[in-house]
């Protein structure tokens, strides 16, 4: 399996690198959706800064995918996947803050997410071919404004894509089955959602494709592909984000994506 990380060093060129033992990097020559290959240097990953492994050129985000999660919103199964988008703004680096909009604090949620990231251009993608397109999988966070999603606009939008709302990372690998890989989010230490993507409704193949025929998935492109049962608005009495607060989501054979929160300045 290969972890590839986009970073920061010490020198601030950004680049990408493979990823060894989980804390020295060797950084590659070349780009990772082109033929590339390993250098000389490697830098103990705490010399440098860990970025969202890609800059998408898009989000695409669905909602309503994990069977618990639909149940515990007493919704029914959807026929068809959810689709919506967030602002490329929102992406976030593992290790930064979740920010608290000064627009709307007080009901920010967390949601674990496994993350696709296209390798190549994707139009009219057969399901049985999707995977060949995909450069990637990583751990996402899909950060959500509960207030503005449910009772104050006619959309998603806003709700979704604050600055900060969208935590990709640490890395990217290139060899899981992403339709069976455990899946958490801790808050503060505390499990909060576990899961297994085995509890999809439409699968990574399905999805790729499925939005294939849409409209055109670039290289680079992040695909997050929803949330298990566990989020906070479910929880009785609700569980939000606040100021001081750790929130993980981890996945099997990926890593852990660790961002704190903080209120706007």
């Amino acid at each position: 399996m290969t972890k590839i990380a986009r970073v920061r060093t010490p020198e601030g060129l950004v680049c990408h690198g493979v990823v060894q033992d989980s804390d020295t990097i060797q950084i590659i020559d070349g780009n990772p959706f082109d033929e590339w290959e390993p250098t000389v240097k490697t830098l103990p990953l705490s010399d440098v800064k860990l970025l969202a492994p890609v800059s998408p050129p898009n989000i695409i985000a669905i909602g309503r995918n994990y069977r618990g999660h639909v149940k515990e919103t007493n919704a029914s199964l959807p026929d068809h996947p959810a689709v919506f988008l967030k602002a490329t703004t929102a992406l976030n680096n593992p290790g930064d803050d979740i920010v608290l909009p000064k627009a709307a604090p007080n009901e920010v949620d967390y949601e674990c997410e496994l993350v696709i990231i296209i390798g190549k251009t994707a139009r009219h993608v057969c399901e049985s071919e999707a995977l060949d397109y995909v450069l990637g999988y990583t751990c996402g966070n899909d950060v959500s404004a509960r207030d503005c999603q449910k009772r104050l606009d006619v959309q998603w939008a806003r709700a979704k894509s604050f600055d900060t709302f969208a935590p990709m990372g640490p890395w990217f690998v290139t060899d899981i089955d992403p339709d069976q890989v455990a899946i958490c989010s801790r808050l503060n230490g505390q499990v909060m959602q576990s899961s297994n993507t085995g509890d999809l409704i439409f699968s990574c193949r399905y999805l790729i494709s499925y939005l294939s025929q849409n409209f055109t998935l670039l290289p680079g492109t992040a695909i997050m592909t929803g949330t298990p049962a566990g989020v906070g608005f479910t929880r009785r009495p609700p569980v939000f984000l606040r100021p001081g607060d750790t929130v993980e989501v981890e996945i099997e054979g990926i890593g852990v994506l660790r961002n704190t929160v903080t209120a706007e300045r």
